[in-house]
């Protein structure tokens, strides 16, 4: 966050003649402007070697982590985002070929994750997770009785 200015200190009538919530809004899209990190770029060697530091600093708390999170059931959003994730990595094969990501340039992979974000490819995603939920919660609890999981 960059230092505070002069005008950071006077308040403003975004909307004049406005009732409160539209201020307010108008105010909360302004401070958001100011504050917006850039989040969408890929992390630095700098911000990635952090993130490292950070990972290794914490890791017996994430294995304990895991741990408890093995032992529990996934929640109906746990099941959704891995649903979602093989919906994914499903389009993701078509896209490619039966070529590994792994042997694709950067350049490719970022190309191709456009691509993936695209509305029209989001929608299929979607579609295509509705469809996996079921195969991904019957998986779960067969794992969690200690069968093998059906694919």
């Amino acid at each position: 966050m960059s230092k505070l200015d002069f005008k950071d200190y006077i308040t403003v009538d975004y909307k004049p003649g406005e009732d409160d919530q539209t201020k307010y809004k108008a105010h909360k899209r302004k401070r958001a402007d100011v504050e917006e990190e850039n989040t969408d770029e890929a992390l630095d060697m700098g911000q990635r070697r952090a993130a490292a530091r950070r990972f290794a600093r914490n890791k017996t708390k994430i294995k304990i982590g895991k741990e408890r999170a093995a032992r529990r059931i996934a929640d109906p959003a746990r099941l959704k985002k891995r649903a979602r994730k093989q919906a994914r990595n499903t389009i993701l094969k078509k896209l490619l070929k039966d070529h590994p990501k792994s042997d694709l340039s950067f350049a490719r992979r970022a190309e191709i994750e456009k691509r993936l974000e695209k509305p029209a490819m989001k929608s299929k995603i979607d579609r295509l997770t509705v469809k996996m939920l079921p195969k991904v919660r019957k998986a779960e609890m067969s794992k969690k009785r200690g069968g093998q999981p059906n694919k």
